[in-house]
């Protein structure tokens, strides 16, 4: 895509939770860069007052997980709690990520006030959007859910409730098939979206076959993407010293690990 000059032409995602965006920089950009350099070098005083978060009433109710609502405030939080780094040596670039449980945007030292508010909130909302997008509330897994099923299971499964459980060390899921309760390990939680469907369709799928017998994965296969997330969480598995027996039952709740 081409922008205009101080617009993103391309932005691309650099490793895991982290965005990068290029910036063109025109005569007029490199001039004003200079100046802003020459001005820092000589010890000018520079605003750093950022944009005045809104007030908030304590006494009102808070927005239900996974609302408009909920996703302005949590940007709201982020820009509020942001750390922008200035450099001399990046130029031509301007990236977000996470740094020991900060926000942090790395922007040219270049830029003036204005688009560095321009530039942290569009790139911190790319991160934030990212982020929810990979760690769903109940709420949309369920709707998540509800929908895997219309679409590759006819709808016959119909889950009462999906939950994210943290007391599953050696399971990415479990279902019990008789209550249609489906839980999801949180270790699953941030991986990307197509693990995740995965994991819901295959629990999805013990409502339907409480075993792994060929009418079970002849369901769980028409995910098109069913082999490359079961070798997905085998790596996973792996590397965290924790192999799965994808066919070991124990009572009720059914493994999903591969």
């Amino acid at each position: 895509m081409i922008g205009a000059p101080g617009v993103v032409q391309a932005t691309s995602r650099v490793g895991r939770g982290r965005y990068r965006a290029h910036v063109p920089q025109d005569g007029a950009a490199a001039r004003e860069g200079r100046s802003a350099q020459a001005a820092a070098r000589s010890g000018a005083a520079e605003d750093r007052e950022g944009p005045q978060s809104p007030e908030r009433q304590d006494e009102a109710p808070g927005p239900s997980p996974g609302s408009e609502e909920a996703r302005a405030d949590t940007l709201t939080q982020a820009l509020e709690a942001v750390e922008v780094r200035r450099s001399r040596r990046r130029v031509r670039t301007v990236t977000a990520f996470r740094e020991g449980g900060r926000l942090v945007v790395a922007i040219p030292a270049r830029f003036t006030r204005t688009q560095e508010r321009e530039w942290v909130r569009r790139m911190v909302t790319k991160l934030v959007s990212q982020e929810q997008r990979r760690r769903p509330s109940d709420e949309q897994l369920l709707a998540r859910a509800t929908e895997l099923s219309t679409r590759y299971l006819q709808g016959r499964a119909r889950p009462t409730s999906v939950a994210w459980v943290t007391n599953q060390g050696r399971r990415w899921g479990s279902c019990t098939p008789g209550e249609g309760t489906i839980r999801i390990s949180s270790r699953v939680r941030g991986m990307p979206r197509w693990v995740l469907d995965y994991v819901l369709l295959h629990e999805l799928a013990h409502l339907l076959h409480a075993g792994h017998g060929p009418e079970f994965w002849a369901l769980v296969e028409r995910y098109p993407r069913t082999e490359r997330a079961r070798g997905f969480l085998e790596g996973v598995a792996y590397a965290t010293d924790a192999p799965a027996d994808e066919d070991e039952d124990d009572g009720e709740e059914q493994v999903a690990e591969p």
